[in-house]
């Protein structure tokens, strides 16, 4: 008999859900409840071996023999249950143990070659938790190495000036130059007698003073160069070499960088989380390869109910109850957002899917610092 009470109440439930719980579907399945002892007392006063309402009970389609006064005790607590369900609770605030969580991201396009830590190991700062492939990456390294190589030596040229060599062959030039002008400086004066005396004509007069000119512009083009090579390379050659050393020292440090960077290690000290590539797996650059959870103590992630908030400010300490553990942690509250959001799906029920929270980060003591993360937490709001 008992058994068939309690289905009918379940069946009751299961109506009231479907009615989205809202103040009228609340009232109509309690006249729901209150109807279904009615029914029952009167089957129990005429005839407990008759079917209350007929064959079939036109609120729960199953058949209902007449019950003993016990039943009404039973319907009764289920009435005492809805209304006490009615009221959520504000003085609570449902969360997890969490720590802080370093992403690691991929800084290239390439390929896993190594995953050498596995997860779940403790890792310290400068631990190499995935490598990319650097192949690509050391070659460029090199050009750069080559190009600061040549951008140096020029710059030591430009220093140091010409040798002794270059100075005497230059020297040796003018000299050369001067010796061809002579000639044909002398070969002109001697033409000019002659023409006057008519031995030769204007023409061949013309033809050697054009060889003397063009010999005296040779040696002064021989002067400057070995001017140049004695005087050393200007000031503002010197300046442009240094700073194509510089850029060239530049290229040098990025190609080193995007080489290291392609080692991902351990940026703070903590556990090795998750891994979310396989080794030999292809990362798109930006993508999370390696998970950190730091070190220390944890924290609980709450949420504040709406009606709560006002009695919450940053430094309140509030008890912290952890699933599995008997006492309860005192907790200091160090954030609590500005902004509501919806009650997460761990922290609802059928009264509070539209109500609004406060995601609070609540401080626990050193005594919590082995806790592991994702355990249920229950802040005992003031």
């Amino acid at each position: 008999m008992t058994r068939l009470i309690r289905r009918q109440l379940l069946r009751l439930i299961q109506i009231n859900e479907a009615r989205n719980v809202g103040n009228y579907a609340h009232d109509q399945t309690m006249h729901d409840v209150s109807q279904l002892i009615l029914r029952h007392q009167k089957a129990d006063s005429d005839d407990r071996s008759r079917l209350v309402g007929g064959p079939y009970d036109k609120y729960c389609g199953i058949p209902m023999p007449g019950m003993i006064k016990a039943t009404t005790v039973t319907a009764l607590a289920f009435i005492a249950m809805l209304q006490s369900c009615d009221e959520p609770q504000t003085d609570v605030a449902l969360g997890v143990l969490a720590r802080e969580r370093i992403a690691l991201t991929a800084t290239a396009n390439e390929i896993i070659t190594a995953l050498p830590i596995p997860e779940g190991a403790v890792v310290t700062v400068g631990t190499v938790l995935v490598q990319l492939d650097d192949r690509l990456a050391k070659a460029n390294l090199d050009v750069a190495l080559a190009n600061l190589a040549q951008a140096q030596a020029d710059l030591d040229r430009m220093q140091s000036g010409a040798r002794e060599e270059e100075i005497a062959i230059a020297q040796a030039r003018v000299d050369g130059a001067r010796a061809v002008y002579g000639e044909a400086e002398t070969t002109v004066e001697r033409n000019i007698r002659l023409l006057e005396r008519g031995t030769i004509t204007q023409a061949g007069l013309d033809q050697d003073i054009a060889r003397r000119n063009a010999a005296l512009a040779d040696l002064r083009s021989a002067e400057q160069a070995l001017l140049e090579l004695q005087t050393g390379a200007r000031e503002e050659d010197i300046r442009i070499a240094e700073a194509q050393l510089r850029a060239a020292e530049a290229r040098v440090d990025a190609e080193q960088a995007r080489l290291e960077n392609l080692s991902i290690v351990a940026s703070r000290n903590g556990i090795l989380d998750s891994l979310p590539w396989n080794l030999g797996e292809r990362v798109p650059m930006g993508s999370p390869v390696a998970i950190i959870l730091s070190e220390g103590r944890p924290f609980a992630r709450v949420y504040v109910p709406e009606p709560a908030r006002v009695r919450l400010k940053d430094g309140d300490t509030v008890p912290i109850a952890v699933d599995g553990i008997a006492n309860t942690f005192d907790g200091t509250v160090r954030w609590i957002s500005s902004e509501p959001a919806f009650t997460p799906y761990y922290a609802l029920n059928q009264e509070q899917r539209t109500r609004l929270v406060y995601l609070a980060e609540i401080t626990l003591p050193p005594e919590a610092v082995d806790l592991p993360v994702g355990l249920p937490v229950t802040a005992y709001l003031p």
